[in-house]
């Protein structure tokens, strides 16, 4: 179910980032090349996927989040880019493919992922692309600033530069992740509910519970797969973490207990659904896909 499922929706959102990455002047194209090589390289769109899961969950058309879908990939997308520059994490692999700035330059790379960020933000505060009640985009667009910031996913970048070579224990180690990586899948599973138009608080709050949970499980897997994957399965450097240093769950908890882990957030996350119907299954889907997957 979840291929077929992944499917639809990679396409209708997709679709939905070409039309916002036609260059409108010919001396922008370079830019606009240097955006789209940075969106379109093979990313598995998990962050839309919940954007639409979260909103039929509510028994919503999925096409209400259109604009969260775009939304959060555009900053998913720059964060990315950012990452990989020589100053961050200096990563020349991402997806099987050379990053932005070995495809095309340092400088244009920064500005892609500028132009990326910035473009998340008019998608949801134009009316022509998210074309819900104003109150409602003005809603979607604190929470999304909220997670891309410094308070969330940057915030994290920040913290994840600064534990290079340093022994975090296993609450500190939560703390950058739920920042680095968890706030944006909590804001794309919010921002999807929003979309819908009638999320109760009662709702949202599970659905919180529930995007933290697979927030967390996001990232553990991903530290498991670079210990166990390979470069070619993974589509990016395997064992860049420990060659740099870096605090995983592996390193600090073990790898069997660091899989026992992963599998009790998933748990977490599906109990959290437990008062929705069979219209949430896309998300029970999606909870058990995050620690299964092998890239």
């Amino acid at each position: 179910m979840i291929k077929a499922y992944q499917t639809r929706c990679q396409e209708r959102v997709d679709a939905a980032l070409h039309r916002l990455l036609e260059s409108p002047r010919p001396e922008l194209k370079r830019l606009y090349d240097a955006m789209a090589y940075s969106l379109f390289n093979g990313g598995k769109r998990v962050r839309p996927l919940l954007a639409y899961a979260a909103c039929e969950a509510l028994a919503a058309p999925a096409e209400q989040a259109n604009a969260a879908a775009c939304a959060v990939e555009l900053i998913h997308a720059y964060s990315l880019v950012h990452d990989d520059l020589p100053a961050m994490d200096d990563d020349d692999l991402r997806r099987g493919q050379p990053t932005t700035h070995i495809a095309f330059d340092e400088a244009s790379a920064i500005l892609a992922g500028d132009g990326l960020q910035s473009l998340a933000f008019s998608v949801l505060s134009e009316a022509q692309h998210n074309p819900l009640p104003a109150e409602t985009r003005l809603a979607m667009l604190s929470s999304l600033a909220q997670a891309a910031g410094p308070g969330g996913m940057v915030g994290g970048q920040a913290i994840d530069l600064g534990s290079v070579g340093i022994a975090l224990d296993q609450n500190a180690l939560e703390v950058m992740h739920r920042h680095k990586t968890g706030a944006l899948i909590e804001a794309s599973v919010r921002l999807g509910a929003l979309a819908s138009g009638q999320a109760t608080p009662e709702q949202l709050a599970a659905l919180q519970r529930y995007a933290q949970a697979i927030g967390l499980a996001f990232q553990v897997q991903d530290d498991i797969l670079d210990v166990e994957s390979d470069t070619a399965t993974l589509g990016k450097t395997q064992g860049k973490d420990e060659a740099n240093h870096k605090p995983t769950y592996p390193a600090l908890l073990g790898m069997s207990a660091a899989k026992a882990y992963a599998l009790e957030l998933r748990d977490q996350a599906l109990a959290a659904l437990n008062e929705f119907d069979a219209q949430a299954e896309p998300l029970r889907e999606l909870a058990r896909y995050i620690v299964d997957r092998r890239n």
